[in-house]
């Protein structure tokens, strides 16, 4: 099983207070996760602050481009796999897009996973790329993984869709990885089927096992469907993570986070159908043993990948002891070798 830490790219009043992380921490946790064996990185997209978030603070969030997060990262790591998670792909440019990450690519010796998705929150589209908001953003992401699996692959490459157009695109040095590891992320049968058709991953967040299964299996079935083996899509859902001496001690600190708070705010969104009630028995909250079993069902379920894992903390120093102790007690039971050989 590999195990992943989320970065504190774009966090500030979303998943923790406001201030929370400078660019220096960003970069401290990602030389943490390498030192404590975790199999990547992974940073969140936004590019504006969303309507709630001006609403509960005085100060705007800090958001840091996840790219160049990345990129920053690279410079200073050697083996940790570095992935977006999401990318909010309506919001950027095909072309550009394909250009950063296969520049990205090459710099880090061939680390980067490309996570994306359609984003959250409609307000982001509204407010950056408002000549878009006719269309579904379904539809969108379909597009865009279609564009952007063309330019990395193809030596000249166009493409004619209802949003994206180019012509004649001639683009190098391609990814070091061939293919370049595209994660399609959400809960959805819409981005279960992307994976299935398009991509090597599938990115859900906080399902119970029987939801993963039930979606694992909808993914292979979709897999054979398009002609595409279903063992070679990683299944990688991302979980909360909050230990504590005791469950009571654990779900008293999740159910006072500002984690919490920000999962309520998905019920139209990522989150639909899942009751705020269960969100503490969906992720991996409770002592050493109970988070040990979680993780179990999820490897059980189908999951060979928890991806980018979100610690419940108020400041960076919390943040970097959860991980710690995450490592210590549940990630040595379920050794891998990383990337550099070593083992967790």
């Amino acid at each position: 099983m590999k195990f992943g830490v989320a970065i504190p790219t774009c966090t500030e009043g979303l998943l923790y207070p406001i201030p929370f992380a400078s660019a220096g921490d960003i970069l401290r946790v990602a030389l943490a996760a390498e030192r404590l064996g975790y199999h990547e990185v992974m940073g969140n997209d936004h590019l504006t602050t969303q309507a709630y978030v001006r609403q509960a603070f005085p100060d705007p969030p800090g958001y840091f481009e996840p790219l160049m997060c990345l990129a920053y990262c690279a410079a200073r790591t050697t083996g940790i796999r570095l992935m977006t998670g999401v990318l909010v792909l309506p919001l950027r440019h095909p072309v550009l897009l394909a250009k950063q990450a296969a520049t990205l690519d090459q710099l880090s010796g061939g680390r980067l996973t490309l996570g994306i998705g359609v984003g959250a929150y409609r307000e982001e589209l509204e407010a950056t790329r408002p000549e878009l908001t006719l269309g579904s953003r379904a539809e969108l992401m379909t597009e865009g993984i279609l564009a952007l699996n063309t330019l990395l692959t193809e030596r000249v490459s166009s493409f004619s869709g209802r949003w994206s157009q180019f012509r004649d695109v001639e683009m190098f040095p391609k990814p070091i990885q061939d293919p370049l590891p595209i994660f399609s992320g959400g809960n959805a049968s819409a981005s279960i089927r992307r994976a299935a058709q398009y991509c090597q991953g599938w990115l859900p967040a906080s399902l119970t096992p029987e939801r993963l299964a039930a979606g694992r299996e909808q993914l292979q079935q979709l897999a054979v469907e398009a002609g595409r083996d279903p063992d070679k899509i990683s299944v990688a859902p991302q979980m909360v993570v909050c230990l504590g001496a005791d469950n009571e001690d654990a779900q008293r600190r999740f159910q006072n986070s500002r984690i919490f708070e920000h999962l309520t705010t998905l019920q139209r969104a990522t989150l639909r159908g899942i009751d705020p009630t269960d969100y503490a028995n969906i992720n991996l909250v409770g002592d050493t043993d109970v988070v040990i079993a979680r993780v179990q069902a999820l490897i059980d379920a189908g999951a060979d990948h928890l991806a980018g894992l979100l610690f419940v903390a108020n400041t960076v120093e919390e943040m970097l002891e959860q991980m710690e102790m995450f490592r210590e007690g549940v990630m040595t039971k379920f050794s891998e070798p990383m990337p550099d050989g070593r083992t967790a």
